[in-house]
């Protein structure tokens, strides 16, 4: 630190502790970001404390986000809601919008989905993104609201309008489906391709599977295999397993089987249903993997186990052909087998 940012901090130390509540709060922001001292949230916390008794909104609020994250304190859902709650009483449009996520998930009170509406649209009206969308989430689900898909459009439409894209990603789902507005595949395109860009993953996968059908736009498989590929590189296990389809039979592709049994794989270690079928599919007749009935019997028994009818189907056709130690071993496999998240 400078001689000259020391007699600064001096200075808004001076200042501060003589009561003054806006200096308080930069004092706290200083110390939490470390601009211009040690980064000190135990100091950040002091500041804002002293600011927020005296009403200071901004500090109010960052005491109640210091509660809710559990830095400089202890993490408390109560403070954080006390905090919050009276910062949103003086129109914080952010902690309105916490408050609101608080009684939705009964964080520090009883789960209130009516007040969570409250003050969802309290923090909408002001332009929250985040709250347009959660408030268009909860008329689409019917949570604190009757359910109405035209005002679920009206608020998604209004925080995607933002370019938040979780909110353009379900205004792409309500077109595609015709909720709340006549169906047009194009304008779910639209809005798919916005969140897309952005690199969400559910839009990326969408937009992977129009390409592939052609609603909305000409089929191009190997456009759907670009979004397919961009989702399942974010772990996505349904454009993992389309991924896969697509290299077996060479849509949009070269055909490979080793990269086939590669992305069927990914979505396979997920819990993916027909994944793990064709997965054992593909060791049961060799396709880019060894022949092996073994890890054919495995993969069609998890799949089976998860209600998969043809998984079943295939896992007690190959049984015919094991002997009763290989039966035993690809069952040992079954029983050891966990999910796991990839990418």
């Amino acid at each position: 630190m400078t001689n000259d940012q020391s007699t600064n901090l001096e200075k808004l130390i001076q200042q501060a502790s003589q009561g003054n509540a806006a200096v308080q709060y930069k004092l706290g922001v200083s110390y939490y970001k470390g601009q211009g001292v040690p980064q000190d949230y135990v100091q950040a916390v002091k500041w804002y404390r002293l600011a927020a008794d005296q009403g200071y909104a901004l500090a109010q609020y960052n005491l109640g986000l210091m509660y809710d994250k559990g830095q400089g304190v202890p993490q408390d859902d109560a403070e954080a809601m006390k905090w919050f709650r009276l910062a949103a009483d003086q129109e914080h449009a952010e902690a309105q919008y916490n408050l609101g996520v608080m009684y939705e998930n009964g964080e520090g009170v009883p789960r209130d989905d009516a007040q969570a509406v409250k003050w969802f649209r309290l923090a909408a009206d002001q332009g929250v993104a985040e709250a347009q969308y959660n408030l268009g989430k909860m008329y689409e689900t019917g949570r604190g609201v009757p359910q109405d898909y035209v005002q679920a459009m009206k608020w998604y439409r209004l925080a995607a309008d933002q370019g938040f894209a979780l909110a353009q990603y379900n205004l792409g789902v309500m077109y595609d489906n015709g909720q709340g507005v006549s169906q047009d595949y194009a304008q779910a395109m639209k809005w798919f391709r916005l969140a897309a860009d952005q690199g969400f993953a559910l839009a990326q996968y969408n937009l992977g599977v129009m390409y592939y059908t052609g609603q909305g736009v000409s089929q191009d498989y190997a456009q759907a295999m670009k979004w397919f590929r961009l989702a399942a590189d974010q772990g996505y296990a349904s454009a993992q397993f389309n991924l896969g389809v697509a290299y077996a039979l060479g849509e949009g592709v070269i055909q490979d089987d080793v990269q086939a049994v590669k992305w069927t794989r990914l979505a396979a270690d997920q819990g993916y249903a027909s994944a793990q079928d064709n997965l054992g599919l593909m060791y049961e007749i060799g396709r880019g993997v060894p022949q092996d009935d073994a890890q054919a019997h495995m993969w069609f028994n998890v799949a089976a186990t998860q209600g998969h009818t043809t998984g079943a189907t295939n896992r007690d056709l190959v049984e015919k052909k094991m002997t009763p130690q290989q039966i035993a071993q690809a069952e040992e496999l079954a029983r050891n087998w966990k999910p796991k998240k990839n990418r």
